[in-house]
């Protein structure tokens, strides 16, 4: 379904703003508000956290939009969809694409702006009678002169051969964009066999914390990561300070620790 809700009004007074040349991005699966083996509902704590970390772009996966039943079972429940309870007021831009719709309710990919979403695309890639993934391709104009930038939320399957289809689909999305145009491509790739780099190389993507440390980090689970499954990729671009948010509270608020990284245009 290629679905997306649409954004928040567009911010005219970013016109007005100095350029800006370097930026942070986060990426965090949410487990739809809940910590682990759904346990507790953390959304307000996650929220406090996300906050906390002052990027300005935030890849989001696993968060609901709408949900039936939840807020008679949790006090604390947002009366808005998680995406526009997570933006709050520190990002005024957001993008929300649907991949799995129910009778209760939906969850899908979101993405948390500073800066003005002018388009956005939820590319269908689930495979037939299994999970429902997306694409959430943005394209964001930052103040200044400067080039757009192509935001791409990712949440792909659990089974390899899923993933490696999706993946392809991905390829073909990058391959409809300029070359010389900056691109970040941010999420929960369930790449635990670390298939993903050789894939999309071609493409001209490059994973920042393999660029710096060797290898893609070690997300899941939060309480002690073990696993490579989130990515955080590039093009055109250059990245410095990668970090896993894996200590306290984030090993806390979800069962993937989420990533972070500054980029620079």
């Amino acid at each position: 379904m290629n679905e997306s809700v649409p954004l928040a009004a567009p911010d005219n007074s970013m016109q007005t703003l100095a350029a800006v040349r370097r930026f942070t991005v986060l990426t965090v699966n949410t487990h739809k508000g809940f910590t682990a083996l759904n346990r507790r509902f953390i959304l307000p704590e996650l929220r406090e956290a996300v906050r906390s970390v002052s990027a300005d772009v935030v890849f989001l996966q696993e968060v609901h939009g709408a949900h039936e039943h939840h807020p008679r079972r949790y006090s604390n429940w947002p009366e808005m969809p998680q995406y526009e309870f997570l933006a709050d007021t520190l990002w005024p831009q957001f993008a929300y694409g649907r991949n799995a719709v129910y009778p209760a309710g939906d969850h899908g990919n979101a993405l948390l702006s500073k800066f003005q979403i002018i388009q956005h695309d939820n590319l269908d890639v689930s495979i037939s009678g299994h999970e429902n993934r997306g694409l959430l391709h943005c394209v964001l104009r930052l103040p200044g002169e400067g080039p757009q930038v192509h935001a791409i939320c990712v949440h792909l399957g659990l089974r390899e051969t899923h993933r490696n289809a999706q993946l392809k689909l991905l390829a073909q999305r990058l391959d409809e964009l300029p070359g010389d145009a900056p691109v970040i491509v941010a999420g929960d790739f369930n790449d635990w066999r670390q298939r993903a780099d050789a894939l999309l190389k071609p493409c001209g993507l490059r994973e920042v914390f393999a660029e710096h440390h060797g290898k893609p980090a070690r997300s899941f689970p939060a309480r002690l990561p073990a696993l490579r499954l989130d990515r955080i990729y590039i093009r055109n671009l250059k990245a410095c300070r990668p970090q896993v948010l894996a200590s306290r509270p984030w090993s806390h608020l979800s069962d993937h620790a989420p990533l972070s990284v500054e980029i620079e245009l």
